[in-house]
């Protein structure tokens, strides 16, 4: 422990500095025209799929502001959740590691492995260790304010009583909201979802005023669109009369609610950077963490949250940057939430002596959508049962995915292997596997290659089952 802590010191000491080096990233300082280090707003929003808001296409929900954003800003189109569920993508946001080599492969808790289950899930973390290095902790390092208000659900207790182990505050956050709605039934709290989000809102503008003259970092992670489903009646009526309204569905009236909410409180914190003026140095991100809950897919892609096919693990990103970022621009780059670390350290002029980064900085792609980052490819690993789904991970190399169900390729059975071309077949709908097979082997070596190289945890043959 003393060790440990040691470490830590000796990190934030010299982040401070000025002096340190990530492993395997290049941290060049950016050059910044502004006296102040830009301040950094993060909005991450809770289940919401990227065909739910309005500037990648659809015509039933209303997101003007995260729309405004992307008018301003850039829109990403190949922009991907390190996981289908929550707790492992927000992992990889806060460390730049996927959830693999964390240890954190399902949401926290997870769920038991059913009855008929062939395999045995690895035991895996439940929470988020303490000698992670945070985007939190290396920016308070670096002079910054750091702000968390909203759902962290990196650690299995959900009272969430401050100074906890494994809570925000004690992983570089100085101020603290954390929130939690509940399973099911009336919330205690909560009468709907606009109270939740105000709630959530208020905060992370009331600290966005009180460190207007330095630089923050505010991190608005969401419960929002998360069940329960809970919004005013009457704004779910205006979208239940919309033609293909339907609960539970890929058009649903309730979560167009939620959502509308949800927009409201970007556009509130926006505005709240422009009246104090500090809209040039600003920079605001828009992301989800996985994919959209209920329907079988997310049109125009297959899937939805729980599997990594494209409905599953295909976020809408957004980023504006004034001065950088060119307004209106659209960037095909695939990109994966390991990336934020990285890119917020650069940003900051920081580098961080963090080993083992999975994500890449952003930075040259946000001053040129074009330039390209130079990756090979990007990875997922989930070893766990999920209702509707079985044990499974993928790969992205180029316009190929390839998906592995790792219960079928245990046993050596048919249909254990997907691949698909996602350039000329986005929704999934052709598996080539069979037309190429030299290719599924070559991916495949590489996956299980991946796999290995990172200590990801590995599923095993239930006893006595043939």
């Amino acid at each position: 422990m003393n060790a440990l802590r040691l470490t830590r010191r000796r990190f934030l000491q010299a982040t401070a500095a000025g002096v340190i080096s990530v492993s395997g990233c290049s941290l060049a300082k950016l050059e910044n025209t502004t006296a102040k280090k830009p301040n950094i707003v993060f909005i991450l929003a809770d289940d919401l799929g990227m065909h739910q808001v309005g500037c990648y296409g659809t015509d039933f929900y209303e997101t003007p502001h995260i729309d405004q954003l992307a008018a301003e800003g850039m829109r990403f189109t190949n922009a991907y959740a390190a996981s289908h569920v929550c707790s492992p993508t927000r992992a990889s946001i806060m460390t730049g590691k996927y959830p693999a080599r964390l240890g954190i492969t399902d949401f926290i808790p997870g769920r038991k492995d059913p009855e008929k289950a062939r395999l045995v899930q690895p035991k895996w973390k439940m929470h988020l260790e303490l000698k992670e290095i945070t985007i939190a902790e290396s920016l308070k390092a670096a002079g910054y304010a750091t702000g968390h208000f909203g759902k962290w659900h990196l650690n299995v207790d959900k009272k969430y009583k401050p100074g906890r182990p494994g809570d925000p505050g004690s992983q570089g956050f100085d101020d603290v909201f954390t929130t939690h709605k509940p399973k099911a039934g009336p919330p205690s709290k909560y009468e709907n979802d606009a109270h939740h989000v105000r709630e959530i809102t208020e905060r992370a503008i009331a600290f966005i005023d009180k460190n207007k003259d330095k630089p923050f970092f505010c991190y608005v992670p969401h419960n929002s669109i998360h069940s329960p489903e809970l919004e005013r009646e009457k704004l779910i009526a205006k979208y239940k009369s919309r033609p293909g309204a339907k609960k539970g569905g890929r058009l649903n009236p309730v979560q167009a609610a939620m959502l509308e909410t949800l927009d409201k409180s970007v556009g509130d914190i926006c505005k709240k950077i422009k009246e104090l003026g500090n809209e040039r140095n600003t920079i605001v991100i828009f992301f989800s963490d996985n994919g959209q809950l209920g329907p079988d897919n997310g049109e125009p892609f297959r899937g939805s949250k729980g599997n990594f096919y494209e409905g599953g693990i295909r976020m809408p990103f957004v980023v504006k940057w004034p001065g950088v970022v060119a307004a209106g621009s659209v960037c095909d780059e695939v990109v994966i939430s390991t990336d934020f670390f990285p890119t917020f350290n650069e940003i900051a002029g920081v580098s961080s002596s963090v080993k083992d980064i999975d994500g890449v900085s952003l930075v040259p792609v946000l001053k040129d959508a074009n330039a390209g980052l130079g990756r090979e490819a990007v990875y997922w690993h989930f070893p766990h049962y999920r209702k509707g789904s079985g044990p499974h991970g993928a790969m992205r190399k180029g316009r190929y995915k390839l998906i592995e169900w790792y219960e079928k390729s245990a046993f050596g059975e048919d249909g254990a292997f997907e691949l698909y071309d996602l350039v000329d077949d986005p929704a999934e709908r052709k598996n080539l596997a069979g037309s190429k097979p030299a290719l599924v082997k070559s991916m495949v070596a590489e996956f299980k290659k991946w796999r290995k190289d990172i200590g990801a945890q590995e599923m095993t043959k239930k006893p006595d089952t043939d």
